[in-house]
């Protein structure tokens, strides 16, 4: 299925490893849809899992840090050592 083209979309120049350009070209024809749409929806994957980083490390941000000799001790305490 391939998305029609839209006034919202820009167009850009990437530069790829030539075996990474057949691999996608190869599986944008194996789907029907156009490379562009293929980059499009690997990128929107990328930036949302970066996104759902960002929000656990700020949900995270007010927990204390512990030196790697504090966690060597706690997994040894656990057995996991």
């Amino acid at each position: 299925m391939q998305t029609p083209v839209m006034s919202t979309t820009k167009r850009v120049t990437v530069y790829l490893d030539s075996r990474l350009h057949q691999r996608v070209r190869s599986r944008a024809a194996k789907l029907d849809q156009s490379v562009s749409c293929l980059v499009n929806e690997a990128l929107r994957r990328t930036l949302a899992e970066d996104a759902a980083d960002v929000a656990a490390f700020r949900e995270r941000a007010d927990e204390p840090s512990l030196s790697f000799q504090q966690v060597v001790q706690d997994w040894k305490r656990r057995g996991k050592l």
